[in-house]
């Protein structure tokens, strides 16, 4: 019986990098549908290249169908050393723009979503900051939820993540940036917006939207764990749009409830006990390839938050 050929028997081309990319994406996205926005191609696009790379490599990387989208074995080999691969190809970049002095590459950002409202303008220096400095750099901002944020940078997803944390992360390092105010609320059609007097234990009698805060371990006052939290919307949008259905309380921003003028039709109960305020941060990992760049938005992101 005569020996295989090897899959990858020549040089890697520029084609084999884009192919290998878009499967990355892919994989990350946890599907083609799902991956069309990202990589703003049409699935079937997206089908044909990872196609074009399974008869490249000679291997089934992946499953589709009606069962969802799966990795292969195989699949997740090819999906590591692609990793492996781009993160040196991001080190040889970087070895090289520190020796002509310039600065080339990609930023991939990760922000928790609405966080860009108006009463912070930090993010927005940064990146102005930032863009002068390097203005060869790519740069690409996903928006998540926050608990998403942590999730991507700590699987290479994205380079920095901007998001709230609920526990510390040693393998991170982190610049404190900007806080806001989060308040309970209930809207017009709730029973509770006209009432004058609310009493702390009526609320029990009454449906909330569960939140990251409000999620078992992590309340932050010891009466919310005696909620009925009966609906769970952790983005903003979604949990506003329950609670303006005026059958459930919940936690909003005070400054996208005024970004969206909903004072009148929202009301806030017991900011003064159950109010808290989020801190939100810039997170990266402690050791990461793509060293130079995230060195520098982090310094133009310490310049803006003074």
């Amino acid at each position: 019986m005569g020996r295989r050929k090897a899959a990858l028997s020549g040089q890697l081309a520029d084609m084999d990098l884009r192919l290998l990319k878009v499967f990355k994406s892919v994989v990350e996205c946890g599907g083609f549908t799902p991956a069309e926005i990202h990589l703003n191609l049409a699935n079937s696009t997206i089908s044909n290249y990872i196609a074009d790379l399974e008869k490249r490599l000679d291997m089934r990387l992946c499953e589709r169908g009606r069962a969802g989208f799966s990795l292969t074995e195989q699949g997740q080999t090819v999906y590591n050393a692609t990793l492996e691969l781009l993160s040196a190809l991001d080190q040889f970049k970087n070895t090289i723009n520190q020796s002509h002095n310039r600065i080339l590459g990609s930023l991939h950002l990760g922000f928790a979503e609405h966080m860009l409202g108006a009463h912070n303008s930090s993010i927005l220096q940064a990146l102005s900051r930032f863009s002068v400095k390097a203005p060869e750099v790519r740069i690409q901002i996903s928006t998540m939820s926050s608990d998403d944020v942590i999730t991507a940078l700590l699987n290479n997803q994205v380079d920095i993540g901007i998001t709230v944390t609920s526990q510390p992360y040693p393998e991170l390092s982190e610049i404190k940036l900007f806080e806001e105010e989060m308040l309970l609320y209930c809207a017009q059609d709730h029973p509770l917006f006209n009432q004058e007097e609310i009493t702390a234990a009526e609320l029990r009698h009454y449906r909330f939207v569960e939140s990251p805060r409000l999620m078992p371990g992590r309340e932050i006052h010891p009466d919310m764990m005696l909620w009925n939290k009966q609906a769970i919307a952790h983005h903003q949008e979604a949990r506003a749009t329950l609670i303006l259905s005026g059958h459930y309380l919940g936690f909003l921003p005070r400054h996208l409830v005024s970004n969206w003028r909903l004072e009148k039709a929202l009301r806030p109960l017991f900011a003064e006990q159950y109010g808290y305020r989020n801190t939100f941060k810039a997170l990266w990992r402690n050791r990461q390839h793509n060293r130079l760049i995230i060195q520098l938005f982090s310094e133009c992101l310490t310049e803006s938050a003074i």
